[in-house]
């Protein structure tokens, strides 16, 4: 499950958002907390994930193209560290602890890049109850 989840997660990021400060604390928490947020994926299509306002986040596996047969789902937490994004999966990753640092591209996308290297392209959907 590990090397789907990290196939279904990579893409490419956007260089003009290179040079766009970061989003931290307060402004990072609304950007995501109670949104679900797409993430781009590199063979088309894009993976939700659900950024709960208590800290609870989630993957269904309701993802378009190469997700929708994959159907990988998981739950784990999510907080702000200063700048980061940070989240932990209850069993993708072997639970590891993963952070991002988001920067806007415009009101709907950011640009995020995990504390590994890996970037990408996420949008941001409507707020949910």
């Amino acid at each position: 499950m590990n090397r789907l989840a990290a196939l279904l997660l990579v893409s490419l990021t956007s260089p003009a958002a290179a040079d766009t400060p970061p989003l931290a604390g307060s402004a990072l928490d609304r950007a995501v907390s109670g949104r679900r947020i797409y993430l781009a994926t590199p063979l088309g299509g894009e993976f939700p994930m659900n950024y709960y306002r208590d800290g609870r986040l989630d993957a269904q596996g309701e993802a378009s193209g190469l997700g929708r047969f994959a159907r990988p789902q998981d739950s784990g937490r999510w907080w702000v560290d200063g700048s980061r994004l940070c989240q932990k999966w209850t069993s993708w990753y072997e639970g590891r602890i993963f952070c991002f640092v988001l920067r806007p591209v415009d009101e709907k996308r950011l640009a995020w890049e995990r504390d590994d290297g890996l970037s990408g392209i996420a949008r941001i959907g409507d707020e949910r109850p």
